[in-house]
């Protein structure tokens, strides 16, 4: 398989993994010869790093291609894996499921994103180092989460805290990796998503938006579909549905 200008080659004991958008040429040799192929949608991925990052990222993952199944988490996720194309090949149980599915496929993204290598990686690692968030920072977002349908700005944030700007903005930058603004952006999108995945919710898309804040529609399906994967109207779409299916 070739990604960008490398070629990589899979085998007993390796997993490929590749974006689906930038993945080049796939060749498969040797006879007899017989590999599988699953597509896990690259909107569940986007979802799952969201969660866990609260950031939202545009780039790409540039994930590495290749997972050692020798290794404990490459063993999971192999196992992960292969549970789910034994369970949809020849008819198998999990076509008429799609709740399990869509479980088995989030809970694939979440292990791939925290024990594949790419790009963010070394967000995890320090997580795993790190120590308790400074008392300031942990201030600040508990008055975000509290404060967050109220308008506000980041002076008051500041001195709710007791600090200044440029300290709040440091801390963040430090722990969070984004600047505080950034991060309550962050928490009013997922705000605006949680909302439309409830299927009881009956507002309107532009009365959900104005309520977080968000008042340029066309800015904000833009933002919306990078760190989701999908439309507004979509995530509205794919809940009323599952609603449906469960009814």
């Amino acid at each position: 398989m070739t990604i960008d200008k490398r070629t990589v080659e899979g085998g007993p004991g390796r997993i490929l993994m590749a974006n689906n958008h930038e993945a080049g040429n796939r060749l498969v040799q040797g006879y007899p010869h017989c590999s599988d192929a699953l597509f896990l949608d690259w909107k569940v991925v986007k979802r799952t790093l969201f969660s866990l990052l609260e950031t939202p990222t545009l780039e790409s993952l540039d994930l590495e291609p290749v997972i050692d199944l020798a290794t404990p988490s490459g063993r999971l996720i192999g196992n992960l894996a292969q549970t789910i194309m034994q369970g949809m090949r020849n008819g198998g149980p999990l076509l008429s499921s799609p709740i399990a599915v869509s479980t088995m496929s989030e809970t694939l993204a979440d292990l791939v994103i925290r024990f594949g290598q790419h790009r963010l990686s070394g967000h995890f690692e320090k997580k795993k180092t790190s120590t308790v968030a400074p008392w300031h920072v942990r201030r600040a977002i508990d008055y975000m989460h509290a404060n967050i349908a109220e308008p506000f700005t980041m002076s008051m944030v500041a001195d709710d805290v007791g600090i200044s700007i440029r300290a709040l903005q440091t801390g963040f930058k430090a722990f969070r990796g984004t600047s505080p603004g950034a991060y309550l952006r962050t928490i009013r999108l997922k705000a605006v998503h949680d909302q439309l995945r409830d299927p009881l919710n009956q507002q309107s898309l532009r009365d959900i938006c104005t309520r977080w804040g968000f008042f340029h529609a066309g800015r904000f399906s833009a933002t919306y579909r990078s760190v989701f994967g999908e439309s507004p109207k979509d995530t509205r779409l794919r809940a009323t549905f599952g609603f449906a299916e469960m009814a």
